[in-house]
């Protein structure tokens, strides 16, 4: 069964729906060098990620410029896992990885030349449609056919991110196949502000695509 990533989460509430929706890993954006209504500060984040129950993976999205910061800003936030958005090249990513006893995260596009370099570096990859900035979150999706060669190349599990909406994720798991599915932009009814009907179909969705196959 694909596992289902709901990010940029900001408020107790949409926490505790993207929960009880079944979502297996829940993102919070902190210190990011782009505009976005998904940002919080670390404080919130790590109210927010402590109360998060056992087997549920919280993931802190951060754009970090150098390791100890990113060590620092886990240490105090308290996430699982840390997701880097293309602010550190591979060698890096793989001193992040030895220094936080959190998975590592590496965001990617599919057809970079240094995606290699990030699949050793990294834990998990996750393939996103990035902004002109550098972020996530811009609800595009991209050549999911790129992303379904990665997961048949690749040892390390691989993310789809990227304009996934409950009408598209069932489609996007059929064709990918990814370890997991992640969507911020795609279950909300404004910046920020998580649909809760929204988030509990594209859980469903997500999670019982492929199920039969």
């Amino acid at each position: 069964m694909t596992r289902v990533k709901i990010c940029g989460l900001t408020t107790a509430a949409d926490r505790d729906v993207a929960i009880e929706a079944g979502a297996h890993a829940l993102g919070f954006i902190v210190d990011v060098a782009v505009d976005t209504p998904r940002e919080i500060e670390a404080d919130l984040a790590a109210d927010l990620v402590a109360d998060v129950p056992p087997l549920v993976t919280t993931v802190l999205v951060t754009m970090p410029e150098a390791v100890q910061p990113a060590v620092r800003l886990q240490e105090r936030v308290g996430a699982d896992a840390i997701q880097v958005h293309r602010s550190l090249e591979p060698d890096y990513v793989a001193g992040l990885r030895r220094r936080t006893d959190a998975h590592v995260i590496a965001v990617v596009e599919p057809d970079e030349d240094d995606v290699l370099a990030y699949a050793e570096a990294a834990d998990a990859l996750l393939v996103d449609t990035p902004s002109a900035e550098g972020g996530g979150g811009t609800g595009e999706t991209h050549d999911w056919i790129r992303t379904a060669n990665l997961v048949t190349n690749l040892d390390t599990p691989v993310v789809l991110a990227g304009g996934l909406t409950p009408e598209n994720v069932a489609a996007a798991v059929e064709q990918v196949k990814p370890f997991a599915v992640d969507t911020a932009s795609g279950v909300e009814r404004a910046g920020g502000e998580k649909d809760h009907d929204a988030v509990r179909e594209f859980v469903r969705e997500a999670t019982r695509a492929g199920v039969s196959a």
